[in-house]
């Protein structure tokens, strides 16, 4: 995917990010996501241990993982000169395997400061049934059309 600017004064409170859905996972993907990450948490993976040890409805989808995809959501949103600073989020119900998940966002807030602007997000992450899972917020740092590129490494206001 090529990824453009976004620049500060393009965004407008209220406005939406672009859904990313991911899905349906299927076990296949838990198991390689615990894999890589080395979570070897049975619950992941062992649907007969879920169900019959630890009296689950079935197989969990990692916590880590939706966290990636609101981080994926977040940056392929900000472009390729934003920061996304400060991300913050809950673990409130469970997501089973075959769900389809999509993270959302929506602008709450506008701030200037001198050489950037930042955004206040609400976000989260529902399930096909439309069940929020993984409420949340963040605030990303965007560039000003014609201002100095944000400093690397980011430095916060």
């Amino acid at each position: 995917m090529v990824m453009s600017v976004r620049y500060f004064e393009n965004v407008e409170v209220g406005e939406d990010l672009p859904p990313l859905r991911k899905g349906p996972l299927t076990t296949m993907h838990l198991m390689r996501w615990s894999a890589a990450t080395e979570n070897w948490h049975r619950i992941h993976f062992d649907e007969r241990f879920a169900i019959e040890h630890d009296r689950l409805p079935g197989l969990l989808v990692n916590g880590s993982l939706k966290q990636n995809f609101i981080l994926q959501a977040l940056k392929d949103w900000v472009g390729l000169e934003g920061w996304v600073w400060k991300v913050s989020y809950q673990f409130r119900a469970m997501d089973l395997v075959n769900s389809e998940l999509t993270v959302w966002g929506r602008v709450t807030t506008l701030e200037r400061q001198s050489d950037f602007g930042l955004a206040k997000l609400q976000l989260g992450i529902r399930n096909s049934d439309g069940r929020e899972s993984t409420p949340g917020s963040a605030t990303v740092a965007l560039p000003y059309r014609g201002g100095p590129a944000i400093a690397y490494p980011f430095v916060p206001p």
